[in-house]
């Protein structure tokens, strides 16, 4: 059985969990949000506790029943404190502003690209780096992953759009292998 599907979910103050059927709708302080329930999974609202159980022995009924309580925990941690990436611009030149609600990046293009965010994100910019937040952790990583999509660091001079933290590995020139040998 799922270590992680055994471990009940606690619900923080401020946020209501329903279970109808096969679906559970949790409200909070950052919004609304609702999950569906894979057949063979049960899940049991009790005191201030979400409990997930299965009742299927396959592989797979497994699989589902851990990945359904991580998919519930993160669903109560971004209604009540929220998902953020940040992003950094390297390279000389590049920036990034907000115009209304859109994310408007100059990075080396000869036009600027406009980055137009879903209902619940929200996207701001200091310092040259970009901040993606929201309450839905994979709409933020999928809208952090977009941007950086747009200009990915490249290995030679590291320029690009880069997650904050991530090491981008350098190679060698030309110039630099010519001398090495033949």
């Amino acid at each position: 059985m799922s270590r992680i599907g055994r471990m009940p979910v606690q619900i923080p103050q401020g946020v209501t969990v329903s279970v109808n059927d096969s679906l559970v709708q949790l409200k909070g302080p950052k919004g609304e949000s609702s999950l569906a329930i894979p057949r063979g999974i049960d899940v049991v609202v009790a005191d201030s506790t979400i409990q997930v159980a299965t009742n299927r022995k396959d592989k797979p009924g497994k699989a589902l029943y851990g990945l359904t309580r991580a998919l519930l925990a993160n669903q109560v941690k971004g209604l009540t404190q929220g998902f953020t990436k940040t992003l950094e611009l390297v390279g000389v030149g590049y920036r990034a502003n907000i115009t209304g609600t859109n994310l408007v990046l100059s990075v080396g293009y000869s036009h600027p690209v406009t980055i137009t965010p879903p209902q619940g994100i929200t996207l701001s910019v200091a310092d040259g780096k970009i901040l993606v937040s929201g309450a839905d952790k994979q709409q933020v990583g999928q809208i952090a992953a977009d941007i950086r999509a747009v200009k990915p660091p490249e290995p030679y001079k590291g320029k690009g759009i880069r997650y904050e933290g991530e090491y981008v590995r350098k190679k060698a020139g030309k110039a630099a292998k010519a001398v090495g040998g033949k």
